[in-house]
């Protein structure tokens, strides 16, 4: 069950990503912002559902949802190449700010999907 959910998981994340980057086009000296976007989304995504459903979701779910969908939808390979190209067309100083950018604003909504997804403490009566 977990390799099916994976499987249908990765069909639908790889095919939100290739919307979106067809919404956010750049060419090779191009601030590579769907990549940005995807990967900052992806983040924030996934650490709400590790905070808020992964506790008590099955394994086929976790699985389908973490590595199959969020998996598929943000990738480092992509990362990685935004960085390469924008380097090799002598737009280093671009390349700098991306990788700044993807990591700060990475962690930023990770940490954020942490928090939304925390599940509050239950209430304790007042004796």
């Amino acid at each position: 069950m977990p390799i099916l959910a994976v499987l249908l998981g990765g069909i639908i994340g790889t095919g939100l990503r290739l919307g979106l980057d067809a919404l956010i086009p750049h060419g090779d000296a191009q601030f590579p912002l769907s990549t940005l976007v995807i990967n900052i989304v992806g983040s924030f995504l996934l650490a709400l559902l590790v905070a808020r459903i992964w506790p008590i979701a099955a394994t086929w779910l976790k699985a389908g949802l973490g590595t199959g969908l969020l998996g598929s939808f943000t990738t480092f390979s992509a990362f990685a190449v935004s960085l390469v190209t924008l380097t090799r067309s002598g737009a280093g100083w671009l390349a700098v700010v991306y990788l700044v950018l993807s990591v700060a604003l990475g962690l930023a909504a990770a940490f954020l999907g942490l928090r939304f997804g925390r599940r509050p403490e239950p209430i304790e009566a007042d004796e």
